[in-house]
């Protein structure tokens, strides 16, 4: 088995002794493994474009969701099984299909697993692997310091989201449905997973292997309720209405005056931005026992 192992040498502080181990591990296995660090954002993109294109059977991402990220939209088709060893700050995806931590047994599932083909998120022309949201997160992860990042781990989006909410009140935000009805609100988060920053449920009923979304509406806004919103979460507890609303939907277009987007964990842009569920984009592979809701 030929695998092109494209990896992040900076995810979650020095991941290099990660990456090596990693790389004589898949070998130990039997593959023949060429490997590509990457050194700027877009390279894992372009490496896995040029990947499928030279006719690796697999591809491995090794870093964080960012990581994986490019790698899906690099590849953007389902011909070309995918694996992913989590080595990132959080690795939602990780926990959220069951994704094994320990190198040895995620690299065994990368060389040995069976692939299935899952449901992704088109944002514009862009790929998403498990959500889009707009609003307070999504200035929070514009604004963290990579510094911080790197010294404090995940604990610097919370700094940076308590730094924002202190600046300004959110924005308003509004969801249109593809019937055309406008709902308005103060936060989107449009995903495909159950978890959301770790092992917070703001999608419970999402699924990648559903054809279609759920989409979360912070109905509330204020200071006031982006922190009930927050305290909800941490303390693991489900989101009802009126703070919230939820809908099901396979595309949804959102509106407003340069709110600030994230994908994936990552700053994006800013509204308006158009999103569809893109059932089979392309083919994980993961544990026979995935944690993904059927």
């Amino acid at each position: 088995m030929r695998i092109k192992l494209i990896a992040n040498p900076v995810s979650g502080g020095d991941a290099r002794p990660r990456i090596q181990k990693a790389a004589a591990e898949l070998q130990k296995l039997g593959a023949d493994v060429e490997m590509c660090l990457t050194a700027a954002r877009g390279d894992a993109r372009k490496a896995a474009a040029q990947a499928r294109a030279e006719g690796f059977d697999r591809i491995v991402a090794a870093g964080g969701d960012g990581t994986l990220n490019e790698v899906v939209n690099g590849v953007a088709a389902p011909d070309v099984p995918i694996a992913f060893l989590p080595l990132g700050t959080v690795n939602v995806f990780a926990l959220e299909a069951g994704i094994p931590r320990q190198l040895d047994q995620a690299c065994a599932l990368a060389v040995n697993g069976s692939p299935r083909q899952i449901t992704l998120g088109r944002i514009n022309d862009d790929l998403f692997l498990r959500m889009a949201s707009v609003g307070w997160d999504a200035e929070a992860v514009a604004h963290v310091r990579t510094g911080l990042k790197r010294l404090i781990g995940r604990l610097a989006y919370a700094a940076s989201a308590l730094e924002v909410l202190l600046l300004k009140p959110p924005a308003a935000v509004e969801l249109v449905t593809p019937e055309g009805f406008s709902h308005s609100g103060y936060g989107v988060v449009v995903s495909n997973c159950r978890f959301y920053g770790g092992r917070y449920m703001v999608t419970p009923g999402a699924s990648m292997l559903r054809d279609d979304f759920e989409v979360c509406l912070l109905r509330q806004g204020g200071r006031l309720a982006m922190l009930k919103f927050a305290a909800t979460l941490l303390l693991k507890q489900p989101l009802k209405p009126p703070l919230v609303e939820y809908f099901t939907l396979s595309s949804a277009r959102l509106q407003g005056q340069k709110v600030a987007v994230q994908v994936d964990g990552d700053a994006w842009g800013t509204l308006p931005v158009s999103l569809e569920a893109v059932p089979g984009a392309v083919a994980m592979v993961l544990p026979e026992m995935s944690a993904l809701n059927p």
